[in-house]
């Protein structure tokens, strides 16, 4: 799967607190016109009994659904994923064995979903290989909480870039920015398993040979090229040579073990799971 691509359509995944700050014109606006109400009346509330909402609204320019999840007070645009009924999201903190490695470009061991059977009236949050009954809403209650809350972008604005290990065991990571201003917005993370930190950035150089991204400490010279090297410079003397490790065969990888993105929460369904 090109998780660059992925995230780029879906404007998704550390937070920032200006694009969480910002809000977002709720899918049915003011209930001013019979449109506007038809799709309050159209989307389906999940809930999952703990405080914890999945609000499935019809999408007519996707031909599908639109996922937003929230507590009741805030709810959060959850990325949609090409290709589906909008019901499926990315999720690289739970694994689904079992799913197709590369169906279309993406790989679905890492995708989640709900599924929803208005006609049984059903609900049910997938986690990876964790499934989680929900319960449908009343209309009119479920209709309540949606008025009353607000909405935002997705929390997580940042998507992994590139990641590498020296023979020593320390991981080279860097994740971008996913908005269109924010993508030559570099973020450089060193060290063992688990324990990875973030470096002060001091300067970051594209060009055809590559990109260097200096740091306070270093610079690192990547090349994402598997025929070409790729290096740590410390104090403009020491050169470590690195192996690239594949972004989009270890997500969980990234997500859970390396400790960069330990705490963030993603804005879908499964974070509270």
């Amino acid at each position: 799967m090109n998780f660059q691509r992925i995230a780029a359509v879906a404007v998704s995944f550390a937070c920032s607190a200006s694009m969480a700050a910002e809000t977002l014109q709720p899918p049915w606006g003011k209930e001013e016109n019979l449109g506007q109400k038809m799709v309050m009346e159209a989307t389906t509330v999940c809930a999952d009994g703990k405080g914890h909402y999945v609000a499935v609204v019809p999408d007519e320019d996707r031909g599908g659904d639109q996922l937003y999840y929230g507590d009741g007070k805030t709810f959060f645009l959850v990325p949609s994923l090409p290709f589906t009924s909008g019901r499926s999201f990315l999720e690289p903190r739970f694994f689904n064995k079992s799913a197709n490695p590369n169906f279309r470009g993406m790989d679905w061991r890492v995708v989640s979903d709900i599924d929803l059977d208005k006609k049984a009236n059903t609900c049910a949050l997938r986690c990876g290989e964790k499934n989680i009954a929900l319960t449908v809403m009343e209309a009119g209650p479920a209709a309540d909480v949606l008025r009353k809350s607000a909405f935002a972008p997705s929390p997580h604005q940042f998507a992994p870039y590139a990641l590498l290990r020296d023979t020593k065991g320390n991981y080279y990571f860097v994740d971008r920015g996913t908005g269109t201003p924010d993508q030559k917005n570099y973020r450089v993370f060193i060290g063992p398993r688990g324990a990875l930190k973030a470096q002060k950035m001091t300067n970051v150089i594209s060009d055809s040979e590559g990109e260097i991204f200096s740091t306070k400490k270093g610079d690192l010279r990547l090349v994402l090229d598997k025929a070409k090297t790729s290096v740590w410079i410390e104090n403009k003397k020491k050169s470590l040579e690195l192996r690239q490790v594949p972004v989009d065969e270890n997500l969980p990888l990234i997500y859970n073990d390396l400790g960069v993105y330990e705490g963030a929460r993603l804005g879908t369904p499964c974070d509270d799971q």
